[in-house]
């Protein structure tokens, strides 16, 4: 601490020094007002940690929490129990099993199963969880051969593979909702016993590729790199998608996974992915490609514009704000959210979807703006509320996609309204009881 007790000779010198007043007394005083100030003040902690979601639904708009309530109920049934032919993404099947279908592209895929999942435990809606999961079980997971433990990514609607090789999203968003099924409702038998089939998931996304029999297949985590694959086989896992890089989820999987030394390794990957964030976006625009190298340069495929912001990265809008209201562990996530929001904004309305990363559109007009704007909103959980309420504004006065596109922007608005609301939670161990 400073020392303020002057002597009479060493206070008339002051006085008649304005120079030396400055610097004898009251930069010191100053100095020590600031460093007290920094002792005092908190680092930011995210709801992990506090408990608090934050609904900007109520804190930016000032909806009252029954509205927010009936408008997230609203679109929980028209996505699950809607019109068959145009609303709904949710169809029972025989053998207590239902599938969540591609529309547009005449599918079932491992990622619409996943978030189907994820908004189900989220909503509390233990049924059509299972019915979902059983489905993914049955039809996409290989009980054997060089896949075995891995879900093919996409099937036809009577369940028949449609081709062999996984898509790690998939894999990534079945064993956080299984976890958080688990500790919500606790456990059952067979493939309902969740923490058992979120834990061998897990352990087969990380050690695939130390067993010798699985010729050409790999880990989903690159065991060098430490970051998710693009896919776990060939060329696919040589690079990475920065969707693909849920850092919120990672955090949670260094907690719980079974092995010490899985734990530490997810510690890594965590970083890594926040890392990654930093080194994938355009230092102006803040956009990020589909696919990235593992030091976070586009990686230019032989197919498609894949070094673009394309739909993929859309995902690249929330992820990080998710990991901020989550863990607030890396301050960056607000400047970045700030600055991709900005770059949107100054987009012009309808916002382009489909961007290169220096922000020049090449989109054709027309297309559907639903998702891109949910996943945006979700970046205001991280951003300054002058860039991001206009995007919260948005999410809440559009509506929920219906027709032959409503498969990835409907599902991303699902995920969104619980996000922005602060209904996208996390459930740990201790919520078993609930």
């Amino acid at each position: 601490m400073c020392t303020l007790l002057l002597s009479l000779s060493d206070y008339l010198c002051l006085i008649s020094c304005p120079t030396l007043l400055m610097r004898r007394l009251v930069l010191p005083v100053l100095a020590f007002i600031t460093a007290v100030s920094a002792v005092a003040a908190p680092a930011p902690k995210g709801a992990a940690h506090t408990g608090n979601y934050r609904n900007l639904f109520k804190e930016y708009l000032g909806k009252s929490d029954a509205e927010v309530q009936a408008k997230i109920e609203s679109a929980w049934r028209q996505l699950f129990y809607g019109d068959e032919n145009s609303e709904r993404l949710y169809y029972p099947v025989p053998g207590e099993m239902a599938y969540v279908p591609d529309i547009n592209n005449n599918d079932v895929r491992s990622e619409g199963l996943s978030y189907g999942m994820m908004i189900a435990v989220q909503m509390n809606k233990q049924e059509e969880f299972d019915r979902i999961w059983k489905f993914a079980k049955h039809y996409m997971w290989y009980p054997s051969g060089p896949f075995r433990g891995y879900f093919a990514w996409h099937t036809a609607f009577d369940g028949r593979r449609l081709s062999a090789g996984p898509a790690p999203d998939g894999e990534e968003w079945f064993v956080m909702a299984l976890f958080f099924a688990s500790h919500r409702w606790g456990d059952g038998e067979g493939i309902f016993n969740y923490s058992q089939e979120a834990q061998t998931l897990l352990r087969t996304m990380i050690h695939a590729h130390e067993e010798p029999d699985r010729p050409g297949v790999t880990s989903m985590f690159d065991p060098v790199h430490k970051q998710i694959n693009f896919v776990p086989h060939a060329q696919g896992s040589h690079f990475t998608d920065p969707s693909y890089h849920v850092p919120a989820f990672s955090e949670l999987w260094a907690r719980w996974a079974a092995d010490p030394a899985d734990r530490e390794f997810l510690k890594e990957v965590t970083q890594n992915s926040r890392e990654l964030f930093r080194k994938a976006a355009h230092p102006k625009t803040g956009l990020m490609p589909d696919y990235s190298n593992f030091d976070g340069t586009p990686y230019k495929a032989f197919w498609g514009n894949h070094d673009s912001f394309l739909y993929d990265a859309w995902r690249t809008l929330s992820n990080p704000a998710v990991d901020y209201s989550w863990w607030a562990a890396d301050p960056w996530q607000v400047e970045q959210s700030n600055r991709v929001l900005s770059f949107l904004s100054s987009a012009g309305w309808p916002v382009p979807v489909l961007f290169k990363l220096d922000g020049t559109p090449f989109d054709p007009p027309g297309q559907d703006t639903t998702g891109i704007v949910a996943m945006a909103a979700t970046a205001a959980l991280a951003a300054d509320r002058e860039i991001g309420e206009p995007w919260v504004k948005r999410l809440w006065e559009m509506p929920v996609p219906s027709g032959r596109f409503r498969y990835y922007s409907g599902l991303l608005t699902m995920i969104a309204l619980l996000e922005v609301s602060g209904n996208f939670r996390i459930y740990g161990p201790a919520a078993a009881a609930n």
